[in-house]
């Protein structure tokens, strides 16, 4: 599972940028299904793709708590110090908790709605029996959440490159594909220029 113990397994990089990849699709569809107008085809389209691609987030981040359970998780050089160790661990489980509350809230929200899962070519069953209150309730707790997970995203992506560049650790080069050594990033030499 893991041929470096420097870096992440592929199989895990993989499912990372993959997560990412969907992220960046659920918060565009959203955000731009609003230009369309609710007449256009498009529009449901739009909200039938942000759910399908948040329940393959759901999945794909029970996939990738098994791999985690199962590779080496490289260690992070120089060793971090307690409270950034403790810092750390906190927030990637504040994401993992992110990557399978928000498809869980949207589920339940189509469900107490009274409206259809859809996973591709399938529907997925109702979680609880219809109730219009609830399914707005749960709606509006998903779309908080939801506008909290900028945040989150935004400052995941922000440490990752305060550990690459200020604290010049490999933080970021273990999650990185293409570089096989462990390596932290060295300013480039200017004077061969």
């Amino acid at each position: 599972m893991n041929p470096s113990n420097d870096r992440y397994s592929r199989l895990m990089m993989a499912a990372h940028w993959l997560t990412l990849i969907l992220l960046i699709a659920i918060y565009a569809l959203i955000e731009l299904r609003g230009l369309v107008p609710k007449s256009n085809p498009l529009h449901d389209a739009m909200k039938s793709w942000h759910a399908m691609a948040g329940l393959t987030v759901f999945c794909l981040t029970f996939i990738r708590l098994s791999i985690r359970n199962v590779s080496a998780i490289p260690p992070i050089t120089p060793i971090l110090s307690d409270w950034q160790h403790r810092l750390a661990r906190a927030m990637h489980l504040t994401l993992y908790a992110f990557l399978i509350l928000m498809p869980l809230l949207g589920w339940l929200t189509l469900s107490a709605q009274d409206k259809p899962v859809p996973f591709f070519a399938w529907e997925w069953p109702a979680l609880i029996t219809p109730d219009k209150a609830l399914g707005r309730n749960l709606q509006d707790i998903h779309e908080i959440i939801g506008n909290i997970g900028y945040f989150l995203i935004g400052l995941h992506a922000a440490a990752a490159l305060a550990h690459h560049y200020i604290l010049r650790d490999n933080t970021l080069i273990r999650m990185l594909p293409g570089q096989r050594s462990g390596s932290v990033h060295q300013p480039r030499d200017r004077s061969s220029h």
